[in-house]
């Protein structure tokens, strides 16, 4: 048969990024505490296209994908992006890895165990001339009580949920565990998938005695990963959806 995407192109334009996108697969990943945890991934691998080809392959991004046996790790992704150069013929490779990672948390008084879902995203590129480069990005939902609401008010103070997003660079593995709670414990407090009365109690609390602005969120979380020598580049942004505003409240830091 007639392979359409092997003839030529003359029109002069070479493509950056070219291949699947939104591809639903099972994964199984790093999990600190069991070794390994399987998730659902939505992944989108693309590759560079010459001005002279009319198109890529699109049904051996899928075959590479299947022959990593899905496990992701920084070895698997380094092996996916060089197997992606050499079968589709690509000077650079891409990869974006997007999942629900599972924590088990206690609630903080009754002790009642839930499970706590952050969305996650590893996202891998290999460029001439470069040492490959993998990030891994991690969202955090949190709690904080505004110190201007709690300052100026008779009683009370508004709160809200916010979320936080770290993205690092590293050079050996980094958890995600670690990650989330170095976010966990610079919100006013954390979040929890189960919370018994004497929990409600408890979480209200201790947020409106740690009122904190996303300002001093995106400061404290920065300040830690500043700290950490395996890390060379970060960003943390934090979000208030706000309770008695119709916006945001925001935060960026990159170091």
């Amino acid at each position: 048969m007639i392979d359409t995407q092997n003839q030529p192109d003359f029109r002069r334009i070479p493509i950056d990024k070219v291949g699947i996108k939104g591809l639903k697969y099972p994964v199984k990943v790093l999990d600190k505490t069991r070794g390994t945890q399987s998730t659902v991934a939505d992944i989108s691998m693309y590759v560079d296209l010459p001005h002279q080809c009319k198109g890529t392959h699109m049904s051996r991004f899928v075959e590479i994908l299947h022959q990593s046996r899905t496990r992701i790790s920084l070895e698997s992704l380094t092996t996916i992006l060089s197997d992606m150069k050499q079968i589709l013929g690509a000077r650079s490779s891409h990869i974006e890895i997007t999942f629900p990672y599972f924590i088990a948390k206690q609630s903080p008084s009754a002790g009642v165990s839930g499970l706590m879902d952050y969305t996650c995203s590893i996202i891998g590129s290999s460029n001439p001339g470069s040492p490959t480069d993998i990030i891994l990005k991690v969202a955090v939902p949190v709690t904080s009580v505004c110190p201007c609401s709690k300052e100026i008010s008779d009683c009370g103070a508004h709160n809200q949920r916010g979320e936080v997003l770290v993205s690092a660079r590293f050079k050996k593995l980094i958890w995600i565990e670690d990650i989330v709670e170095i976010v966990e414990r610079s919100a006013s407090c954390d979040i929890f998938s189960v919370l018994k009365r004497e929990d409600e109690k408890y979480v209200t609390e201790k947020a409106y005695n740690n009122p904190k602005f996303v300002e001093d969120v995106a400061r404290d979380v920065a300040k830690i990963l500043m700290a950490d020598p395996n890390i060379t580049w970060f960003s943390v942004s934090a979000e208030n959806f706000e309770s008695i505003h119709n916006h945001s409240a925001y935060a960026f830091i990159e170091k």
